[in-house]
């Protein structure tokens, strides 16, 4: 589990095929590696991926053909956000984040508005209705408050702060991201569809 507050901006090093997958060793940028282990979960631009070796500066990871067929950014160099999976002590900064990614969007907008950067992003329909205005949505890894909701596109404002320590700050018009939707959208479905289910027994 994460929060989706970004803890340092790495860069994937190599990308080696690896059976149907790749294997990646990740640049770490400024993350910490002194309290990370064998087997600890990193998210990767939202991915939850599992160390398999790691140095102070540097891990690598598996990712699956599974995993490389329903998400985006993996399969070559270039920055990613980063950051430790959550423990029951750390602050709940973001919102809870599973690092299992829902879909991929395209950035459609992407428009600097006084020290902000206005973002709008398409969704495919099956995820835009689980996505509501002031609710949360992890953009690449990011943990982002959603402003706008029209159809199957949403917006967010990019604060300063967040365009500083992400990789959001390389988007433009075009670029695919991952997306994970608020679990609490999707509990409340499957809530939903269960009562009704029971209620014709």
């Amino acid at each position: 589990m994460f929060t989706g507050i970004v803890a340092a901006v790495g860069t994937i090093r190599e990308a080696a095929p690896n059976g149907a997958g790749l294997r990646l060793v990740i640049d770490v940028g400024g993350l910490d590696m002194a309290d990370v282990q064998l087997g600890d979960s990193i998210a990767v631009n939202g991915v939850c991926l599992t160390v398999i070796e790691f140095t102070p500066t540097s891990f690598t990871v598996d990712v699956s053909h599974e995993t490389l067929s329903c998400t985006i950014g993996l399969d070559g160099r270039g920055e990613v956000n980063l950051e430790k999976a959550l423990r029951l002590a750390d602050r709940l900064g973001g919102h809870l984040v599973s690092g299992h990614v829902d879909g991929v969007g395209e950035v459609v907008q992407f428009a600097p508005v006084g020290d902000c950067v206005l973002l709008t992003i398409r969704a495919s329909a099956k995820l835009a209705r689980y996505i509501a205005p002031k609710g949360s949505i992890t953009v690449n890894g990011v943990s982002l408050t959603v402003n706008k909701v029209v159809g199957d596109e949403f917006s967010i404002n990019l604060i300063p702060h967040t365009l500083d320590v992400t990789a959001l700050k390389r988007l433009a018009p075009g670029v695919k991201v991952n997306l994970e939707v608020d679990m609490l959208a999707r509990y409340a479905e499957r809530l939903l569809a269960y009562t009704d289910a029971s209620d014709k027994d």
